[in-house]
């Protein structure tokens, strides 16, 4: 089997000859590699079997360690988070501030290059389009998270207005992105906390749901797999995500739902993850950590599974316990 056909036959549930793993690192963690291994091409040495892209146009530095994206949201970057940072400023600060905002338009020419970029390439692997910040994250950024909690309660139809826009400007990515071969297109965007939704079941069905839907329904009539990325506890609106169409979640994080709570998913929703980067990958021993990934995968003998870190691996991990892992993954 070709790592495209191994993902597909996880998605499938069609026991693939070896089980597809991916793997990627934040910034500060990739260079730590480079340097433990000596090896530059550190990242495409390993063989995953995803290759991917964000059709997110790259932010723009205005010094201090703070970058502009493409919205206009101010990001941080001076403490310890060097890949995403923090917001600094809101760029709706009011519900009536969006009656003068537009959107950024779609860049059609930077998207293009982007998929150009993965069909040159992905080789064999299983391809990926994807946006992250997709939809809540997209609103939050633009008028602050508690603000957005808020308004939930207090101005619903605000909230409806700028997702409604979020999602528009979405569909047009996603069309341009299915005039390429890609298997799959991936939404980003962080729903949960260590212990539930952020913003609670209810809320999740009234205000991102519907526009979700509407997002997932257009990859599937284009014949292609759907994925989805949501740190945390997502379990209160799991079969909704599923009901919706989602094919793939990523990602899975077992100091939240256990290993055992994948039994219920298996023949509804691959899973993408399940090597923890909280609990496993910074704290257990490279024996420990090879053991947690043979086992992980194992639990998988006919599909289901693209083992991976829970997240881009952090600069807290050992280059020890990464090289174990790839181990495991790799015989």
């Amino acid at each position: 089997m070709t790592n495209r056909e191994r993902v597909i036959a996880a998605l499938e549930f069609s026991r693939p000859d070896r089980t597809p793993y991916d793997v990627s690192f934040t910034g500060q963690m990739h260079e730590k590699m480079v340097a433990y291994t000596g090896r530059s091409d550190f990242r495409s040495s390993i063989n995953s079997h995803i290759s991917s892209v964000y059709l997110i146009k790259p932010e723009r530095p205005l010094g201090n360690e703070r970058f502009m994206d493409e919205f206009g949201v101010v990001w941080n970057k001076s403490g310890a988070d060097k890949d995403i940072g923090v917001i600094d400023g809101l760029v709706l600060p009011s519900p009536e501030a969006l009656d003068s905002f537009e959107l950024p338009p779609v860049d059609e020419g930077y998207i293009r290059a982007r998929m150009d970029d993965l069909m040159r390439e992905s080789g064999d692997n299983f391809r990926i389009a994807a946006i992250g910040f997709s939809l809540f994250e997209r609103a939050w950024t633009l008028c602050g998270m508690e603000n957005l909690l808020c308004y939930m309660m207090t101005d619903p139809d605000f909230v409806h207005e700028l997702m409604g826009r979020i999602c528009e400007r979405n569909l047009k990515i996603i069309d341009i992105a299915l005039e390429y071969d890609i298997d799959c297109f991936h939404f980003g965007d962080d729903w949960g906390q260590q212990r539930g939704l952020i913003m609670g079941p209810r809320c999740w069905r009234e205000f991102i749901l519907p526009y979700l839907s509407r997002m997932y329904a257009r990859v599937h009539a284009a014949g292609k797999y759907v994925s989805q990325h949501s740190c945390g506890d997502i379990r209160e609106v799991m079969d909704d995500v599923i009901d919706a169409g989602l094919n793939m979640y990523n990602t899975y994080q077992p100091e939240i739902y256990t290993r055992d709570y994948a039994r219920g998913l298996h023949g509804r929703l691959t899973i993408w993850g399940g090597i923890s980067t909280q609990v496993e990958l910074p704290c257990k021993t490279p024996e420990e950590i090879y053991e947690i990934t043979r086992d992980w995968m194992s639990r998988f003998p006919d599909g289901g599974l693209v083992c991976a870190p829970t997240h881009a691996i952090p600069g807290d991990v050992p280059p020890e316990n990464v090289l174990a892992m790839l181990r495991a993954m790799e015989e």
